[in-house]
C-alpha cells in the first residue's frame, strides 16, 4: 500500500466550511453559444437548465440539434415540460445523440426493459419506494459507461419524488488544493455488487458476475468534449481507491462523496407528467428523493452508451 498524507482539517470538516463557494460554469475559453431556436432557464449558476420553445417530439435538425447538445455541455441537465412522448418519439431524440443500450441489471431487478425500443420503465410506489435515492453516476461499474439518459415522467405522484442534479466539475473545482493533489493521477474501484447483489437472486447475479468485474477509473476524470476536470466517485458504485489502505481510502473517499451533498452546486427538478430531463452523465450525479410512497411514480429511460473514462 502507498502513503498517503490527508489535507489538513480546516474546519469542522474537510469541505464543510462556511462562505462562497464559487464554480465557473464551464472550462475556460468555453465559447460562448447564442441559442436562436429555443430559450434557457437556468435553474442555478452552473448546473440545469429549463429548455423554451421546442418539442421533442418532431425531428430537430441539425442546426437545434447542434444548440441542444452545446446547451447540455454548458448546463449538464436539461429539463423540458410538457413533452408528452411517445415511446418511439423518446427513442427517436436518444438514438440522434448516439447508439442506445440497456443496463443488464435492470430487468434482474424486475424492471420492464423493452429490448426493441430500449425503453426502461420503472414503476415505484405501491409496493416498494424507490431505490435511487443516493447520489450516483450511472453504470460508473461499466468499462464504458454511459454518455447520458434521457427520462421522461409518466406518473407522478402529488408531491415528492423530485429529482437533484450535482455538478461534478463544479465540485472538484472547489476541493481544497490539497485534496486535488492527494487524489491527483489515482484511480478507484468501481463495482455494482454491494449496491444491486442482496436485492437479486442468486441464479441472477452468479450469471451476471463474469461479464460484470470491477473496473477501475480515474477519480478524476477529463471530459471527453469540453476538457473539464471532474470529480468521478460515487456513493453507490465506488469501492476503494487503488493502492491505498482501507482506512485511508475510506476517509478520502467519504470527504469526495460529500462534494455530490452542496446545494450550491445542485439543481433540483420538481416533475409534472409529460416532462423530460436529459442529463450528461459524464460530469454529474444525481438522486432521486424516495419521499412518495406508497403514491406511484412512474417514470421511463433510454440511456446512451459512452466512452471510458480518462
Amino acid at each position: 500500500m502507498s502513503a498517503i498524507a490527508l489535507p489538513r482539517r480546516t474546519g469542522p470538516r474537510h469541505g464543510e466550511r462556511p462562505g462562497p463557494r464559487i464554480a465557473a460554469r464551464t472550462s475556460a475559453g468555453w465559447p460562448q453559444v447564442d441559442y436562436t431556436r429555443f430559450s434557457i432557464r437556468p435553474l442555478n449558476t452552473t448546473i440545469g437548465a429549463e429548455v423554451e420553445g421546442i418539442s421533442l417530439a418532431e425531428p430537430l435538425g441539425d442546426e437545434a440539434h447542434a444548440q441542444l447538445h452545446a446547451a447540455l455541455l454548458e448546463w449538464k441537465v436539461l429539463f423540458f415540460r410538457g413533452q408528452h412522448l411517445t415511446g418511439p418519439q423518446h427513442e427517436a431524440i436518444g438514438a440522434s445523440w448516439g447508439e442506445l443500450e440497456t443496463n443488464p441489471i435492470l430487468a434482474a431487478l424486475g424492471s420492464r426493459v423493452d429490448d426493441l425500443a430500449k425503453v426502461v420503465r420503472f414503476e415505484k410506489g405501491e409496493n416498494v419506494g424507490g431505490q435511487e435515492n443516493l447520489w450516483h453516476s450511472d453504470v460508473s461499474w461499466r468499462v464504458s459507461p454511459s454518455l447520458g439518459s434521457i427520462l421522461r415522467a409518466v406518473e407522478v405522484p402529488a408531491a415528492g419524488g423530485d429529482t437533484l442534479f450535482a455538478d461534478m466539475g463544479a465540485a472538484y473545482d472547489c476541493l481544497e488544493d490539497e485534496l486535488k493533489a492527494a487524489i491527483d493521477g489515482r484511480s478507484a474501484v468501481h463495482d455494482w455488487w454491494s449496491a444491486f447483489s442482496g436485492v437479486m437472486s442468486r441464479e441472477d447475479r452468479d450469471a451476471l458476475r463474469p461479464n460484470l468485474p470491477s473496473v477501475e477509473h480515474p477519480i478524476v476524470r477529463t471530459h471527453p468534449e469540453t476538457g473539464r476536470k471532474t470529480l468521478y466517485v460515487n456513493a453507490a458504485f465506488t469501492e476503494h481507491i487503488v493502492g491505498l489502505d482501507p482506512d485511508v481510502s475510506e476517509t478520502l473517499l467519504d470527504i469526495l462523496f460529500r462534494q455530490a451533498s452542496y446545494p450550491e452546486y445542485q439543481c433540483r427538478w420538481k416533475w409534472t407528467a409529460g416532462d423530460v430531463a436529459f442529463w450528461d452523465n459524464r460530469a454529474t450525479q444525481h438522486y432521486a428523493s424516495s419521499d412518495y410512497h406508497p403514491q406511484r411514480r412512474v417514470m421511463e429511460r433510454v440511456t446512451i452508451a459512452g466512452d471510458r473514462p480518462y
